[in-house]
């Protein structure tokens, strides 16, 4: 009896080899030959389930991005509870330091999506989901801003826009260094920069 095969179980398991290839040696290192024989499969498997070689990297990305979002998604629910009160400033918090490389799985994460970014310079396919999914974080960013604003946590003047542009470079900026130098820009560190960054924020003005 042949064997029954689940399409998106295959996908997945596909997308999952293509991030531990790129995990290991970028973008360029994940061509259908190497992810093929990461997953176990003929890269006639591979073909048959994708159209290209940017629909298997499109699709791995959309797999990292759901990983991240699983994790948001409750800091953002408890975060809107109109319950959260004095609470308000932890929530928040908490829920931009998923964005930053604290432990092992984030690291790897932040490795991930800088590999596919920069990938995306040079790569039309790539480029516009990549964009995409960076405007989403934004729009995350600015409606967390604009909460705390009408939750009476940041002036009432604060301009949100150029606030959320210089929160989400804060982020980028402190991924990119925390996964070069992990023994210098610790979790506290990366905590403590950005606390200090949203102190300044409810500061001003």
């Amino acid at each position: 009896m042949p064997k029954i095969v689940d399409p998106e179980a295959r996908r997945r398991a596909v997308a999952q080899a293509v991030l531990r290839v790129v995990g290991r040696q970028g973008v360029e290192g994940a061509s259908l030959r190497n992810v093929a024989d990461e997953a176990g499969l003929a890269i006639g498997s591979v073909r048959h389930y994708f159209s290209d070689h940017d629909e298997v990297l499109l699709f791995a990305m959309a797999e990292l991005n759901a990983r991240i979002e699983g994790r948001v998604r409750g800091h953002v629910e408890r975060l809107l509870d109109p319950g959260a009160g004095a609470e308000r400033r932890a929530r928040v918090e908490e829920l931009l330091v998923e964005f930053l490389p604290l432990d092992a799985e984030r690291r790897e994460e932040g490795m991930l999506w800088q590999a596919f970014t920069t990938a995306a310079r040079t790569r039309p396919g790539l480029r516009p989901y990549a964009v995409a999914l960076e405007s989403g974080l934004r729009a995350l960013l600015l409606r967390v801003l604009r909460g705390s604003q009408e939750a009476g946590g940041l002036p009432d003047d604060l301009d949100l826009e150029l606030e959320t542009l210089r929160l989400s470079a804060l982020l980028d900026g402190l991924t990119l260094q925390a996964t070069l130098e992990p023994e210098r820009i610790t979790p506290d560190v990366l905590r403590g920069a950005l606390r200090r960054h949203l102190e300044t924020l409810r500061r001003d003005g």
